[in-house]
């Protein structure tokens, strides 16, 4: 269906512009209409411009209210097209609004809701729509999307622990670059005379410094645009090349500090996942089959695939795992637990849970850590800058007979 660019009006007065899918130009004035709105123009859109519609996102709050929201409504006994319609009616006209509104004409056309969700995976991922249509088939759609969204939330309150210990360290590195920048740029051309008119010899740390000024100083276009370039050539590497890409996600995996960070986030994603597809009713070979993408890392998912791939030769999962040589012996156990038991949920739910506290643990740990590192590197280059600046001074002074 082609996308519509158009400008409408409310009961309000207030005018609006955005986009929406629509079959024809009536069509669009009758979704319109059902949301309140009269069309004022409409224009069809390009394919670039179409591209860019579709690939809009929705922020993983959005996504959260939404699955609660519809969660409570269908618990309560509330239609779903009803639901659907009470949800978008009480949101502010936004790119979420065409979409429900979409996915509530495709429901009232005979499409199931995963289905209908299904036409927008840049908002709703495959593990959603599997889900959800795990839920359709067993009669049990609320209680999945109660664990849609308690995940949801779970890995929002997840990143947001990430951002928080790497804000910190860039703002106060680019202090220090701002700072080394204006030292080596400005004031040591502005002392160099002095120190050369001084006499003596210049002691070597002063005469490095004096190099990196001059560089800082004739090339400081390469220093800034180097990096930038070196960021976006890993990245295009790592997109076309397989091989690239792979070394890029075992070096994140062994990074310093961050590393192993970085693993008990990933596993802990995982094991979430896993557990909520495997309590669901889908298959352990389906479950791990969509859980390997979650992990966002080319190692990881290729130790899941052959994992799954022993699994589906008959060996025990705990074994596959273990065989594999990249998951801790903790998952393991819990694996091997969860088969004696029974209860393969409860006990991947008990790693996800390990795993994510040994998280904020670490957090709490590097937070204050990074600070007085960071305070030692600038103390440090402040240190080397004055003593090869006032050595020079120093010595000649010292060299004055009286």
């Amino acid at each position: 269906m082609p996308d519509y660019k158009f400008k409408t009006i409310d009961a309000k007065g207030k005018i609006r512009s955005d986009t929406m899918v629509a079959s024809n130009p009536m069509e669009l004035e009758k979704r319109l209409g059902n949301m309140g709105f009269d069309l004022l123009n409409y224009k069809e859109q390009t394919k670039a411009a179409k591209s860019a519609f579709r690939s809009k996102r929705i922020s993983r709050r959005e996504l959260i209210n939404f699955t609660f929201h519809i969660e409570q409504l269908i618990k309560a006994g509330v239609p779903l097209i009803d639901s659907l319609k009470d949800i978008r009616d009480s949101l502010d006209y936004s790119h979420f609004t065409d979409v429900l509104q979409t996915v509530i004409e495709d429901i009232e056309g005979g499409k199931t809701l995963s289905l209908a969700l299904s036409e927008h995976p840049s908002i709703f991922d495959n593990v959603y729509v599997t889900l959800v249509r795990v839920g359709e088939e067993t009669g049990q759609l609320a209680e999945v999307l109660d664990d849609l969204a308690e995940t949801i939330r779970w890995q929002d309150e997840l990143i947001s622990q990430t951002k928080k210990i790497m804000i910190y360290p860039a703002i106060v590195s680019s202090i220090v670059l701002l700072v080394v920048t204006f030292l080596m740029m400005y004031l040591m051309p502005q002392l160099l005379p002095f120190i050369r008119n001084i006499g003596g010899e210049i002691p070597l740390h002063t005469e490095i410094l004096i190099f990196i000024s001059d560089v800082f100083v004739n090339y400081w276009y390469l220093i800034f645009s180097i990096p930038v370039v070196i960021f976006i050539g890993l990245k295009y590497f790592a997109r076309t090349n397989v091989k690239f890409r792979y070394f890029i996600d075992k070096m994140k995996l062994r990074m310093w500090i961050f590393g192993p960070l970085m693993t008990k986030i990933k596993l802990a994603r995982f094991a979430n996942y896993f557990a909520m597809m495997y309590s669901s009713g889908i298959t352990v070979l389906d479950a791990l089959k969509i859980s390997e993408k979650m992990v966002d890392n080319m190692v990881l998912e290729e130790s899941i695939n052959k994992a799954r791939s022993s699994i589906s030769d008959g060996v025990i999962i705990s074994e596959s795992f273990e065989a594999v040589g990249v998951f801790p012996s903790m998952i393991v156990r819990m694996l091997k637990v969860g088969e004696d038991t029974g209860a393969m949920d409860n006990a991947l739910l008990n790693v996800s849970y390990f795993y994510n506290r040994e998280v904020k643990e670490s957090i709490d740990k590097i937070e204050p850590t990074i600070l007085p590192i960071l305070t030692v590197i600038l103390g440090g280059i402040m240190m080397w800058i004055m003593t090869a600046v006032l050595g020079p001074v120093y010595d000649a002074v010292a060299g004055v007979k009286l």
